[in-house]
């Protein structure tokens, strides 16, 4: 009688609560390489001026749910058409994203990290933002290219409550990043000749610590412009690092560990990381 009831007790138990965050159909490599994510999006201009950065376009899921949120700078001398398809892309995949403009083009890393921030904080507390109520403020996370990725890795060391970082090409005079506790996926170039990966992107990875999860990635035969246009490496690794980290999906896990395949029939150079995450 006992062992039945106990069983009893066992059958009744309730299953395990699934992840809240968990957004969209299992993914394959064909859906993560796709220009678009299972998620139709609309997308609304925040017009300059706008406190602390030079106005941008919001792209969101149309579906009325609650989001992780992304902000995406561009390059030296870029404006946010330079970084538009990320926004789109990523948003199909269910994040609020806005990608911005900067104050002028020729602001510099760190003043880029600033307008990264107050993008995040126009989305999420601006009196004008029509999408606070999709986004859940507890999962942010900031990407950008060239002078963007370093203003990226800038806000990371500042903003430990971050859920993500993702650095592309990036470029900073700073190549110490001790202090970066959020889960950074910086992504290099092999024929980057602004910001080659052996002075910006690799000294920057490595000296992020191994306690923080982290992976670098280098794009074969590319450029630094390679993130300046649709590219299926990018968006299928970028989306990846933010489903896993902003919305805790494991489901993700398996494309970042152990990694793409890497060499001279692969558009991955190098891929390294602190896995398992």
């Amino acid at each position: 009688m006992v062992a039945a009831a106990a069983a009893a007790v066992t059958l009744s138990a309730p299953a395990l609560a699934a992840n809240p965050y968990e957004r969209g159909p299992d993914p394959t490599q064909a859906s993560l390489e796709a220009s678009r994510g299972p998620f139709p999006v609309s997308e609304e201009r925040v017009s300059s001026p706008v406190s602390g950065f030079g106005g941008g376009t919001i792209y969101y899921p149309q579906e009325n749910n609650t989001y992780g949120a992304v902000a995406i700078s561009p390059g030296y001398t870029a404006t946010q058409s330079s970084v538009a398809w990320l926004g789109e892309r990523i948003a199909s995949h269910g994040f609020v994203v806005i990608t911005i403009d900067t104050n002028t083009t020729l602001d510099q890393p760190d003043s880029r990290a600033d307008q990264l921030e107050a993008a995040l904080d126009h989305m999420v507390d601006g009196a004008s933002s029509t999408v606070r109520s999709r986004i859940d403020r507890n999962r942010l996370a900031v990407m950008g290219h060239s002078m963007g990725g370093g203003g990226t890795l800038r806000l990371a060391s500042r903003r430990p409550d971050l859920k993500a970082a993702i650095p592309l090409t990036p470029w900073h005079l700073n190549k110490s990043w001790s202090n970066v506790q959020v889960p950074t996926l910086i992504i290099g170039a092999e024929n980057d000749t602004v910001a080659p990966v052996a002075l910006h992107a690799e000294p920057s990875y490595t000296s992020i610590p191994t306690s923080t999860r982290k992976a670098y990635l280098e794009l074969n035969g590319a450029s630094h412009f390679a993130p300046s246009v649709a590219n299926a490496t990018i968006g299928m690794y970028g989306v990846a690092w933010l489903k896993r980290f902003v919305d805790e999906d494991t489901r993700y896990t398996r494309f970042l560990c152990p990694g793409p395949r890497t060499g001279l029939f692969s558009d991955v150079e190098e891929y390294r990381s602190t896995c398992p995450f």
